[in-house]
C-alpha cells in the first residue's frame, strides 16, 4: 500500500509539472519533430498530444502541414503514418543513394527462405505451417521461428476445422515495408491465380496428403542462406 501511494504522488507530482508547461499553437510542429525525431517507433498521434499537453486535433493538423511542407522543400526524408503511429523515414527517391553510401554492409540480413515465406505469410494470412510448407515445397519450422523472433510475424489463433496453428504479420512488418496496411501490398503478377483460388487448392492438397489433418510438420534442416534486402524506406 505504502508503494502504491508512493507511485501516485510521483505520478501526480509529475501531472502537475507537466500541467505548467504551456506550449503555444505556433510551437506545435517544432514540438512533433523534436518528439519523432527521437522516436524509436511510430507515435500515434493520440500519444503525441498527451505527451505535448494539447488537443489531438492539433496535432493532426501540424502533422498534416508538416507532411506538406516537407514535400514541396524536397527534402530527404519524409514524414510518414505507418501502421498506429507517425515517424520520420528517408525519401524513397534516395534509397539508391544510401544503399551505395551510408548503409553498405549494414543491413540485417534476412535469408532467401524467410523472405519467401514472409511473402506467403502476407498474402495469404492468416495460414498455416503446414500450407506454407505445401506453397515451398520445403520444411519451413526453422524459418517461421526466425520470423517469429524477429516480430515480423504471429501466432493468431487457431483453424476453427483442423486446429492447425495459423500465423499473420504484425504491426512491426508493416512499419519496415513502410505501409499503413495489408491492402498497400504490392498486388501479385498477374499471371498467378489470386490468393482465395490458391489457398482452396492447397487446402485440397493438404488434405490429400496429410489425410485431411493440416498438422504441423517436423523442424528440418536450416535452408537459410544470408541474403541483405532493404527497402526504400527501411530494412528487413
Amino acid at each position: 500500500m505504502t508503494v502504491d501511494r508512493e507511485l501516485t504522488e510521483d505520478r501526480d507530482e509529475l501531472n502537475s509539472a507537466a500541467e505548467l508547461v504551456e506550449l503555444a499553437p505556433e510551437r506545435v510542429p517544432a514540438a512533433l519533430e523534436a518528439l519523432l525525431m527521437m522516436a524509436t517507433e511510430p507515435i500515434s498521434e493520440v500519444d503525441l498530444a498527451t505527451g505535448l499537453g494539447v488537443n489531438p486535433a492539433e496535432v493532426t493538423a501540424a502533422l498534416a502541414d508538416l507532411v506538406e511542407f516537407y514535400r514541396q522543400t524536397g527534402r530527404g526524408f519524409e514524414l510518414r503514418q505507418v501502421g498506429a503511429g507517425w515517424r520520420y523515414y528517408t525519401h524513397p527517391d534516395l534509397a539508391e543513394v544510401i544503399g551505395q553510401s551510408v548503409l553498405a554492409g549494414q543491413h540485417s540480413r534476412l535469408s532467401q527462405a524467410g523472405l519467401e515465406t514472409l511473402a506467403v505469410i502476407a498474402y495469404l494470412q492468416p495460414i498455416s505451417r503446414s500450407r506454407i510448407a505445401a506453397i515451398r515445397g520445403v520444411n519451413v519450422d526453422g524459418v517461421v521461428r526466425t520470423l517469429l523472433a524477429r516480430d515480423l510475424i504471429i501466432e493468431a489463433g487457431r483453424d476453427e476445422a483442423t486446429g492447425a496453428g495459423l500465423l499473420s504479420t504484425t504491426d512491426y512488418f508493416l512499419e519496415r515495408m513502410g505501409l499503413s496496411g495489408l491492402d498497400q501490398l504490392p498486388p501479385l503478377a498477374p499471371n498467378l491465380p489470386d490468393a482465395a483460388q490458391l489457398d482452396a487448392e492447397l487446402s485440397q492438397i493438404v488434405a490429400t496428403s496429410m489425410g485431411g489433418n493440416d498438422r504441423e510438420t517436423e523442424p528440418g534442416p536450416d535452408e537459410s542462406q544470408p541474403l541483405v534486402t532493404q527497402h526504400s524506406e527501411g530494412v528487413i
